[in-house]
């Protein structure tokens, strides 16, 4: 389809972006890992913030090498 990409993602849409389960998503969001939103009662994930926490992990991942 040719709609533009979300902006916001429910857990499932992020977990599948990912390449990971619900379960862990659920734990990056409540942990802070990766940053979330809350709509009135809905949590959603802003689609950049998954860019981020991928990079946050290539940079400790290259950090943890130079060590």
């Amino acid at each position: 389809s040719n709609q533009s990409p979300k902006l916001l993602l429910r857990i499932e849409e992020a977990a599948e972006q990912l390449g990971i389960g619900r379960s862990l998503m659920y734990r990056l969001v409540l942990s802070g890992a990766v940053e979330s939103v809350r709509l009135g009662r809905l949590r959603r994930i802003p689609a950049e913030c998954l860019g981020e926490h991928v990079r946050r992990l290539r940079d400790e991942a290259r950090s943890n090498k130079a060590e």
